[in-house]
């Protein structure tokens, strides 16, 4: 995977909390705890984006379930 150094400013206590979390997972590096904190911030983001699609109605999903070709007709 290729990488690219980033430098970015953080609070005192979330620089701790890395560090923290680093030592309880037993990994080698800062960049490892971020790199989960932004994959589960674009999980969270793809989830939002999912149950957003699906709250959209299509009122044609109605005709075509009602064509009577659908499994239970069967």
């Amino acid at each position: 995977m290729h990488s690219e150094k980033l430098s970015i400013s953080l609070p005192v206590f979330l620089v701790q909390f890395i560090g923290n979390y680093k030592i309880a997972k037993g990994w080698e590096s800062d960049s490892q705890v971020i790199e989960e904190a932004l994959e589960l911030l674009q999980y969270k983001e793809l989830e939002q984006a999912y149950r957003e699609a699906s709250q959209e109605v299509d009122p044609a999903w109605d005709v075509t379930v009602a064509d009577g070709l659908s499994d239970e007709a069967w």
